[in-house]
């Protein structure tokens, strides 16, 4: 048990006054039954734990005193009647031994039976569970600074009042799930230890899947693709959300109508409409193959599945995010966008001119320039640059400084799922411009992989290799088309 004596004290009042509570019913149910024999039984676990700490107490003052004894009088100082070399005091001061203030931070954050719920309101143990995640992430290993500050800004921002990132950190990133997992990883299931066959079975009751483990927090694709950059460069400009269910519900809603009114008069009605969005999140699955060879030559098999699964998830995104059907898959920005109000077409049929980037650009309303970005094939950029064939600087910004590119004054990003060359009598979407902070991208948190043991050939006998399965969702799609401008040449 971990309670310092004052937690020690506090926690026997709340039992006591729980067991009051109780004992002035009339009738219990068998709940309440099994609530009262449970705090009793807590009640002389902590009461005997309390005991404990006083006679440690005790016995190191008498210790010290005898030891100050043998020194002289001036070689202890006592405040309050209190050793201050006696670290395990109970009573030490906090402020002249400011280790003593570990006893008020969790020296295992990972330990919930310390976790307090008769008698709290949610919120109170919600709070104690976020507390416990942060510190988690500070003590967790196998993550760098990047990684622990991604990780802290997705618990601070997305956890919902269930605490839902909360346990699944908790649960998926302590030392011991992390050894479990990296055996599973290995295929050295039989090697795991009671302790980590707990953390395993705890991890996997705060998911539905069917067979599987939850990637360890810290390794987790969503956290490492945002911690290390990700090469898919519409989420590099996208709206990054965090989905702790099926569909990610968000507000949106247009200008604030604003009007002069004469002094005394009443003020015209001025609402706005607010819209309700929602972005469905999707199954996407990926496997790995290894040798058994390999698998057993790879000094850190852990960390490389986990590169592997992050790169190979970010290629799949990259095409979903621009072009993606949104049936059983997220909602692509040129898929949104298309037979909209929000497309331009050509000034001239099949043809794609400079004219065609200001015509785009003079369309988009005044209020989302300030935050636009240009999203195209490279293919097209190229076109752009050969617009001026005088040499000059008719569009293109910084062509060759070792600075970001800008065309019209504004950030360009590259996606080589849309279209890069013109194709006559047939739609063809070279350009998105606008602000992209309307798209937006909704992680599900929690990737799940499953180690395949043997990997068979066509008449079904081993190959000699091993496999991970990995499965996670996530979801996309424009929320204000309206923030957007989109070329088609058509």
């Amino acid at each position: 048990m971990q309670l310092s004596h004052s937690q020690a004290v506090i926690r026997l009042k709340d039992i006591k006054e729980e067991l009051e509570r109780l004992g002035e019913k009339p009738e219990l149910t068998a709940e309440d039954e099994q609530s009262f024999d449970e705090l009793t039984r807590e009640f002389a676990e902590v009461d005997n734990h309390r005991r404990q700490l006083e006679r440690k107490s005790a016995l190191e003052r008498v210790r010290s005193a005898t030891k100050a004894t043998e020194r002289g009088p001036a070689a202890v100082k006592v405040e309050g009647g209190t050793a201050l070399n006696s670290r395990d005091s109970y009573d030490i001061d906090p402020i002249l031994h400011p280790d003593s203030v570990e006893d008020r931070r969790f020296r295992n954050p990972w330990d919930l039976s310390e976790v307090r719920t008769f008698g709290r309101s949610k919120d109170a143990v919600g709070q104690e569970l976020r507390s416990r995640a942060l510190c988690a992430i500070e003590k967790m290993s196998g993550a760098n600074d990047r990684v622990r500050s991604v990780a802290t800004g997705i618990l601070e921002r997305w956890d919902d009042s269930d605490s839902t990132i909360a346990k699944l950190c908790l649960a998926t990133s302590s030392p011991e799930y992390l050894r479990a997992w990296s055996k599973m990883a290995r295929g050295h299931g039989h090697l795991i230890s009671p302790e980590e066959r707990t953390a395993l079975e705890r991890a996997m009751s705060l998911t539905d899947s069917a067979g599987g483990y939850l990637v360890p927090f810290q390794l987790d694709p969503t956290v490492i693709i945002t911690a290390n950059g990700s090469t898919n460069q519409i989420r590099q400009i996208a709206r990054q959300v965090v989905a702790t269910g099926d569909v990610w519900n968000g507000v949106s809603s247009g200008a604030v109508s604003w009007s002069w009114d004469a002094e005394g008069a009443e003020v015209s009605d001025d609402s706005t409409t607010f819209a309700q969005p929602t972005v469905p999140v999707y199954k996407a699955a990926g496997f790995v193959p290894i040798s058994i060879e390999a698998l057993e030559d790879e000094a850190n098999v852990t960390q490389e599945v986990a590169r592997l699964l992050a790169f190979g998830r970010d290629v799949l995104e990259a095409a979903a995010f621009a072009t993606g059907s949104g049936a059983g898959q997220p909602t692509g920005i040129v898929t949104a966008l298309t037979g909209t109000s929000s497309v331009v077409t050509s000034t001239t049929t099949d043809t794609f001119a400079a004219a065609d980037i200001y015509k785009v650009d003079n369309a988009l309303p005044a209020r989302y320039r300030g935050m636009a970005s240009w999203l195209a094939n490279r293919g097209v950029y190229n076109l752009v640059r050969q617009f001026d064939t005088q040499g000059g600087a008719q569009m293109w910004e910084r062509i060759s400084a070792d600075v970001p590119a800008e065309l019209l004054g504004r950030p360009v990003y590259e996606s080589e799922d849309m279209d890069g060359v013109v194709n006559a009598t047939q739609d063809n979407y070279l350009a998105v411009y606008g602000d992209f902070s309307n798209y937006v991208i909704a992680d599900r948190v929690g990737m799940t992989v499953e180690f395949i043991p043997h990997l068979v050939g066509s008449n079904r006998r081993p190959t000699g290799q091993r496999g991970w399965y990995a499965y996670y969702r996530v979801g996309a799609d424009s929320v204000n088309d309206g923030a957007f401008r989109m070329l088609n040449v058509t």
